[in-house]
């Protein structure tokens, strides 16, 4: 009983319910390996006792935590009524009267009030306050004044989601870049009415070791403030093109290398080879980096270091060191792990050719988004660009080593056994601690966000539920071996909405599985919306609430949630076409993937999709001759049919793609993150064949009268059919 209360007061979960009625314990070894990640030491009996002792010390004497939340009234004023001050938040209200408080705004002002009076009106921010009670006791906290909900749709939206690397154009080295994403939105958006294009995370990836290759998935990336330089268009480069002489003769050399690199995918069949694409690309940014910048170039430049500051510095430099050390920081000389050594500094200075370089990327892509965003937005997308939040970084990475003191030593995050995966899972991604994020007033959080957002009209955080909870893996440890540490939900959120008002962008939480009572409540609640994939919207609670009490029927359109992205399908899951033909089963089984039988596997998957379809049959959704294009429409119709206010069509699908982007399970046995964009036979499709295809036309007729924009006309309500 001691170490659980020592544990609860520190978040860290002693036991979990996997589904109602039903409670897992956690075991003591992971239970002391989270305290011991979190400073704590639970080694034995008498550590246990002297550490809750200290605990409850601290937690009694503290007259404040160390980040408080403000959420500020969204509501209009009435004209000419004067802004109001907010309730204080309940730790101020907890303080004796005639408590002093001064706060310092991130603005640079400063305001003062004395308890019980409620504060002035505080400006949005992430704010320093000063209480001192009438005996003199002192407290300094991080206040977050966030306003009450995220920005809203201004009008119900149908976008594509795709995975940049697959969307290969005539003009890409290989993979897909940002023009070639610039290129999508601007058809999408003038062609045919999307509002909205969401990517895979661009995060910058951890570099292929000497002799190896570079973990391809987008979800395991070196940093997460940064994106990659691999997504760069060369030829949009400004400097490229003022090449000359023997440079530019190099240049049309690697140009014939990129043309290779493509034809050997969109012709020859081969796979995307990511580590290829930069080997060409990083030699052309080396010719393009060596010209000089004219002015108003330069003063750009200038501006995005200075815009950018410690953290791109401190990404570049774990770059350069990278290049000289492995891309392990782990392995590199000891002084060097540190960041902020004297060693790691002088180190800075010999490469600062090779920090200004990584820098000059940082720039180079930062650009070619603002770009993509803009083309979204000129082609009339309402919404434009939605970047994907991975949940987490490499351990071996930039963020990782940059900002080590955040992140729980000897960690991983992952997921606990589930009807899905009963072994559970690790990602092996560092989590970060929740009670240095606290301390720290959620600042790495926060630059996060402004980094994802600053060219995006939304943001999907993937795993949205890790900002209340995550899976806690000790090291050489089975994900079974596993516990929950709890992180505050509300500071975390009032971080989330804040940056999302200043960039005025909608946020999108991957909500799928297991999913904590009250979560969804809560994220609704700020004004962020959930994720809805068809597949899995079945009536698990019935008419009377509870949970287990309903049919798991085929949950009626009209039932839906509304603050949602519906789709049909995701990265992880089959596509549409694969999933109505049962090819999935197929694919599965030849990976042996499958628990059962083929036969039985088959046979429920079929029923399943018998299910769905004469649902849309009854709602006069499913028209033609019941053909697989027939059946693809009609689970688009369905989706529309749905009071979602967002809508996505997985780009794959308008092409009849039979292929996921990525089989959870595998490793080798599946080309992972590296698939181009393909048809129904196989072949892959170019970006150019892909916008002219009859098939992808055909599906987005389904679509003719929903379009973006308030002049357009919306949803006729549940059931309703476009």
């Amino acid at each position: 009983m001691t170490l659980a209360r020592l544990a609860a007061l520190h978040g860290v979960a002693t036991s979990y319910s996997p589904s109602p009625g039903r409670t897992v314990q956690a075991s003591d070894a992971a239970v002391v390996a989270a305290l011991a990640a979190l400073d704590v030491d639970a080694s034995t009996p008498d550590a246990v006792d002297a550490a809750l002792a200290e605990r409850e010390r601290a937690l009694r004497e503290r007259l404040l935590p160390p980040t408080v939340v403000l959420w500020r009234a969204s509501r209009e004023l009435p004209e000419g009524e004067p802004p109001k001050g907010e309730a204080a938040p309940e730790p101020l209200r907890a303080l004796p009267d005639r408590t002093r408080f001064h706060l310092r705004t991130e603005q640079g002002d400063t305001l003062a009030w004395d308890a019980p009076s409620p504060p002035p009106p505080l400006p949005l921010g992430a704010h320093r306050l000063r209480a001192t009670t009438p005996d003199g006791a002192v407290a300094e906290a991080h206040l977050l004044v966030a306003p009450s909900r995220a920005p809203e749709p201004r009008a119900r939206a149908y976008g594509f989601l795709v995975q940049l690397y697959s969307l290969l154009s005539r003009r890409s080295w290989g993979m897909g870049d940002l023009g070639d994403l610039a290129e999508l939105a601007a058809w999408a958006g003038r062609s045919v009415g999307a509002g909205f294009v969401q990517v895979n995370p661009l995060h910058a990836a951890v570099p292929a070791p000497p002799g190896g290759s570079s973990d391809p998935s987008p979800y395991r990336p070196s940093s997460r403030r940064f994106p990659d330089p691999v997504h760069v268009r060369v030829e949009d480069v400004p400097e490229f093109a003022r090449l000359r002489g023997a440079a530019r003769q190099r240049a049309g050399a690697l140009l014939e290398r990129g043309d290779g690199l493509r034809r050997s995918v969109l012709r020859d069949g081969r796979l995307i080879d990511r580590d290829a694409v930069w080997a060409a690309k990083a030699e052309a940014l080396e010719l393009a980096a060596r010209v000089p910048l004219g002015p108003g170039r330069c003063a750009a430049y200038s501006d995005f270091l200075a815009e950018r500051g410690d953290a791109l510095e401190a990404h570049a430099t774990w770059c350069a060191l990278a290049e000289r050390h492995g891309p392990d920081w782990h392995l590199w000389p000891a002084p060097l792990r540190d960041p902020a050594s004297r060693e790691t500094a002088r180190a800075r200075g010999e490469l600062m050719d090779r920090v200004d370089f990584h820098e000059r990327l940082a720039w180079y892509v930062d650009e070619q988004l603002a770009a993509a965003q803009r083309a979204a937005r000129d082609a009339g997308m309402g919404i434009g660009l939605v970047h994907d939040l991975a949940v987490g970084v490499h351990p071996d990475g930039a963020d990782a080593w940059a900002q080590r003191r955040h992140f729980a030593v000897g960690m991983s995050a992952g997921a606990p056994p589930d009807a899905f995966n009963a072994h559970g899972q690790d990602w092996n991604l560092p989590p970060w601690r929740p009670d240095r994020l606290a301390e720290s007033g959620y600042a790495p959080f926060r630059e996060l966000l402004r980094a994802t957002l600053r060219h995006a009209g939304a943001v999907r955080i993937d795993h949205v539920m890790g900002l209340f909870r995550l899976w806690w893996v000790p090291a050489g440890r089975p994900p079974t071996e596993g516990t929950y540490v709890r992180y505050d939900a509300e500071a975390m959120l009032a971080a989330l909405v804040l940056e999302a008002h200043r960039a005025d962008a909608l946020v999108i939480g991957e909500d799928l599985g297991t999913v904590e009572p009250g979560v969804r409540e809560a994220l609704r609640e700020r004004g962020v919306l959930g994720t809805s994939v068809l597949w899995f919207e079945r009536d698990w609670a019935g008419s009377g609430g509870s949970e287990g009490a309903g049919s798991g029927r085929a949950l009626p359109p009209g039932e839906w949630r509304a603050d949602c992205l519906a789709t049909a399908t995701t990265h992880d899951l089959p596509s549409t076409a694969a999933r109505v033909t049962g090819e999935h089963v197929t694919l599965r089984h030849e990976l042996g993937l499958l628990t059962r039988p083929p036969a039985a596997e088959r046979a429920e998957a079929a029923a399943e999709v018998r299910e769905w379809l004469a649902l849309a049959s009854r709602l006069g959704l499913l028209r033609g001759g019941g053909h697989e294009e027939d059946e693809v429409r009609a689970v688009h119709r369905l989706l529309l049919a749905t009071p979602a206010r967002l809508v996505g069509v997985w780009l794959p699908d308008t092409v009849g793609d039979r292929r996921p982007q990525n089989l959870p399970g595998t490793l080798d046995a599946y080309p992972n993150w590296r698939l181009p964009i393909a048809g129904a036979d196989g072949r892959p499709v170019s970006l150019e064949d892909l916008t002219a295809s009859p098939r992808l036309h055909a599906l987005l007729d389904v679509f003719r009268e929903f379009r973006t924009g308030p002049s357009r006309r919306a949803c006729r309500g549940p059931g309703a059919v476009p």
